[in-house]
């Protein structure tokens, strides 16, 4: 029988929802002003959903995205360069490129995660065992 605290997989807690819902709002409001603050809102509120929701992922992963975000979007704002095309399809192969590293891990614990990480369990045992082996 697992352990209460086991609770791999998708999850959406009353604060998820309040969140996507104000976030969605100020998407919205935004981008009657100016598109790519709307647009901006919208893009990185879907991805911590993703991140936090959906596939779990870690938060060093998480805020090494968020630079990436504001390193490709805060020139393509000022300046217009790399340009919103360029910004996304960057930012899209880098948050690929996280959901898979992580979903490599012994501790993924995300959607999926019993076809994944089958032995998930018995690492998550091990980990609050003190067992360390694998840790992220």
């Amino acid at each position: 029988m697992p352990h209460p605290d086991f609770r791999p997989g998708f999850r959406l807690s009353v604060t998820d929802v309040a969140v996507l819902g104000v976030g969605s709002v100020a998407a919205a409001v935004a981008w009657q002003s100016v598109w790519w603050a709307g647009f901006a809102i919208a893009f990185v509120l879907g991805h911590f959903f993703l991140f936090c929701n959906v596939f779990r992922v870690a938060r060093t992963p998480e805020l090494i995205w968020s630079a990436f975000f504001l390193a490709a979007a805060v020139p393509t704002v000022l300046i217009g360069i790399p340009g919103w095309p360029l910004t996304i399809t960057v930012v899209l192969t880098s948050t690929a490129a996280i959901v898979v590293c992580e979903m490599r891990k012994p501790s993924y614990h995300g959607i999926g995660w019993r076809r994944v990480n089958p032995e998930l369990e018995a690492w998550w045992r091990a980990d609050r065992r003190g067992d360390k082996t694998g840790q992220d």
